[in-house]
């Protein structure tokens, strides 16, 4: 029966079976993508899509998928494999985390609240550095106007002097 399954498949289904891939771990899958160039010959070529398993499902059936999601371009990017598909060469797990859940959909929430956090520090950062700067604004003003008096009067007592003269 497996080499009738080997024969329909160009996926090597028993290392798939074998592959220990959990929610968490961070993992690079490899995609053939095929180009149509110029020529109007097909390439395959191989892209890379690396990020945080977040679930995987219906373990080792033929169905078996699992959701791999990347932040590219500051936009969060999810995309779903079915674990048996040809069109993934191969996949590789780049590091393993221990989670305490099998579905990891809260960490989509999680980096929207990270990123809000980061823009409203981002925003108070820059009132306060506003606020300083027309502080010292102020303060140079200050010193500005204190040396204009201090002239004018230094001009009033000189012509004063001369008036006495």
């Amino acid at each position: 029966m497996a080499q009738i399954a080997k024969n329909f498949t160009p996926v090597k289904v028993s290392e798939r079976k074998k592959l220990d891939m959990r929610s968490g771990d961070t993992v690079r899958v490899f995609v053939r993508i095929k180009e149509v160039g110029k020529d109007k010959k097909d390439r395959i070529r191989l892209q890379a899509f690396e990020g945080l398993v977040l679930a995987r499902k219906h373990g080792t059936e033929p169905g078996a998928t699992f959701t791999v999601r990347k932040v590219s371009g500051g936009v969060g990017v999810e995309r779903i494999f079915p674990l048996y598909s040809p069109i993934i060469d191969k996949i590789e797990i780049v590091r393993r985390t221990k989670t305490r859940r099998s579905k990891l959909y809260y960490i989509r929430e999680k980096v929207a609240r990270e990123v809000r956090r980061k823009m409203k520090n981002e925003r108070m950062a820059a009132l306060v550095a506003r606020d300083e700067e027309e502080e010292v604004m102020d303060v140079e003003e200050r010193e500005i106007a204190d040396d204009i008096k201090a002239e004018e009067e230094g001009k009033v007592e000189e012509m004063k002097a001369e008036e006495k003269e």
